[in-house]
């Protein structure tokens, strides 16, 4: 199986889903509260079933694991080797704000591995996209096509990544201990997509978070040269368990530094 195969395929997939998104985001949708008490609207399930729908024509014998209907029981799970993994309105919280930092994640896993990974900004027409073997770009409608790439740090304050929604004690605490730095603010998957572009040298997700919201991404840091790791600097892996949330995590570009230290004792 090559999987850059489906890259430009996928990468359609991703846009078609932003304009049903775009769709609602125009008009006065509602919103409702889902059991863990996350928000959902009618974007949310347009795209889902855009994408859905989509990679099932696309490849009707690798399964498909949403957000939007994820109560697929690990006994089952547990034997896909390969898998679609998707995240149809990453940020739905920055929807209902109305800011524009929302992102359409399409991920394929392969034996625990994001393998190609496609994030689609559909407010600013902005693409990342990656497969294994052949790195990372960013497209964008202002200046096309372009490979991206992690950054090394510099002698300056190390630019590190937060959340616009979800920020706490131990954030505060690894900040501290960290010295010199910079906070860029951003919401969704656009955060990892920041180090991967070089724009930004750390992301620590010290909160939860699910793995549809990291995979896509994860790919495209990962083939930009940059690592997505667990609290041990273990790479992150998924569909290994019953729970599908992920560990904390740190995303980087420069691995010289064990980011782990900086971590509260």
């Amino acid at each position: 199986m090559n999987v850059c195969d489906y890259l430009n395929d996928v990468r359609q997939l991703a846009k078609q889903a932003g304009e049903k998104i775009l769709e609602v985001y125009g008009t006065e949708f509602t919103v409702q509260d889902k059991d863990d008490k996350s928000p959902l609207t009618a974007a949310d399930m347009a795209s889902h079933n855009t994408i859905v729908a989509g990679l099932k024509a696309l490849t009707p014998d690798i399964p498909v694991l949403s957000e939007e209907d994820a109560k697929i029981p690990y006994e089952k799970r547990s034997s896909w080797k390969t898998y679609w993994l998707i995240d149809p309105l990453d940020g739905t919280r920055e929807f209902v704000k109305r800011n524009g930092e929302f992102t359409v994640n399409i991920a394929l896993i392969h034996e625990g591995e994001p393998v190609l990974g496609v994030v689609y900004v559909p407010v600013t027409g902005v693409t990342y996209a990656a497969c294994e073997g052949r790195g990372a770009i960013k497209e964008s409608p202002e200046d096309g096509e372009r490979e991206i790439h992690v950054r090394k740090l510099s002698g300056g304050p190390v630019a590190v990544v937060g959340s616009r929604s979800h920020q706490g004690d131990s954030l505060k605490a690894f900040l501290e201990k960290l010295g010199e730095h910079e906070i860029v603010s951003m919401g969704s998957s656009l955060k990892i997509c920041l180090v991967a572009e070089g724009a930004a040298d750390v992301y620590p997700r010290l909160g939860l978070t699910s793995e549809w919201d990291t995979a896509a991404a994860h790919c495209v840091v990962v083939q930009a040269g940059g690592k997505l790791t667990d609290l041990d600097m273990q790479p992150l892996r998924y569909n290994t368990k019953d729970s599908l949330l992920n560990p904390f995590f740190f995303v980087f570009g420069d691995d010289s530094r064990d980011w782990s230290s900086y971590l509260a004792d």
